[in-house]
């Protein structure tokens, strides 16, 4: 996406004072969830390498999620123990910020069910739009709802010299615990729940230029060809086209049957990518839909989370007016 200055920073507290008497933030039960604040390839190994040998002496497994060139950094620091590790190049596998939960963290949590997992996971970096950025800091801050209860350490890195100075200061209200080069505190500012109701902003509005189709269930049939015609004049190639088409008659169908019945499709393009928006008078009271695994059993909230996997990125706001839902699908 084009690279824009990130949001307003929004109200929040001074910055925490160091606090030398916060506990270990990796210490055993049930979850850790520490920021590490860096500023170069020295603080940042200082940080995650004694992270993931920790985990190997305790026999915990340790994956590690992080931009495609950290990727490389730790590796060549871990020497022969790189081979425990599970690895994930963030920039593909949390692209769409709303898909690191389900298909990143609690996936590889819940294929060790039973013991203590380790997880660094980098979901901001410089270069993330200002598009993509409200859906970050909502990630951040749901993971501490996602893993509450949880054996689990998620270690996630800042780099404090390339990021904005929001981001840094989300990452206080997002972390319990603060790790730079001064130590480890605990942070005063921490309110996950306050992070996720302010980046829950109405979006800006589709252009003037926006394909538009009201469907109810009647019309469902009609979605899918509206969103395969205009999002084929737009130039999006066939993989991602079909994949555009499943999620947007996903998000219509639970419009029809959750968000009053019925709703609107509008297709555009914006910043290199395809955006179908769909919008119906319906809540979404859950923080964590679309992003919490879905057994086959359940009647349902599996829509969103499908959304989740196929998109490029996510974007939702949701109030008593109404929930509007847009996909993005890079072009």
């Amino acid at each position: 996406m084009t690279l824009r200055p990130f949001p307003p920073p929004r109200d929040r507290a001074a910055p925490d004072p160091p606090d030398l008497d916060a506990a270990d933030p990796f210490a055993p039960g049930p979850f850790a969830h520490p920021a590490l604040f860096y500023r170069d390839d020295r603080e940042y190994l200082a940080g995650t390498v004694p992270f993931i040998k920790a985990g190997h002496e305790a026999g915990e497994p340790v994956a590690v999620a992080v931009p495609g060139e950290r990727l490389g950094t730790l590796w060549s620091a871990l020497g022969p123990a790189a081979d425990r590790v599970t690895w994930l190049d963030m920039t593909e596998a949390g692209r769409n910020p709303g898909r690191i939960i389900p298909g990143v963290l609690r996936a590889f949590a819940d294929r060790h069910a039973g013991g203590r997992v380790r997880i660094i996971g980098e979901p901001i970096w410089p270069g993330r739009s200002a598009t993509e950025y409200p859906a970050c800091a909502q990630h951040e801050a749901l993971i501490n709802l996602a893993f509450a209860g949880r054996d689990a350490a998620i270690l996630c890195p800042y780099d404090v010299a390339g990021l904005p100075p929001e981001a840094v200061a989300d990452a206080h209200s997002t972390h319990p615990v603060i790790i730079d080069g001064s130590g480890e505190r605990r942070s005063a500012a921490y309110a996950p729940d306050e992070v996720v109701r302010a980046y829950n902003r109405p979006l800006p509005e589709p252009p003037g230029s926006a394909a538009a189709l009201r469907f109810d269930l009647d019309a469902l049939p009609d979605v899918r060809a509206f969103t395969r015609r205009g999002a084929l004049a737009l130039g999006l190639a066939p993989r991602p086209l079909g994949d555009l088409e499943i999620a947007v008659n996903e998000l219509a169908a639970n419009s029809c049957l959750h968000g009053g019945g019925a709703g609107t499709l509008r297709v555009w393009a914006e910043d290199g990518h395809a955006v179908a928006e769909v919008s119906d008078a319906g809540t979404i009271a859950d923080p964590l839909v679309g992003r919490s695994p879905v057994g086959l059993g359940s009647n349902g909230g599996r829509g969103i989370l499908m959304v989740n996997q196929l998109a490029d990125l996510v974007r939702l706001h949701t109030g008593p007016d109404g929930t509007v839902i847009r996909v993005y699908m890079r072009l």
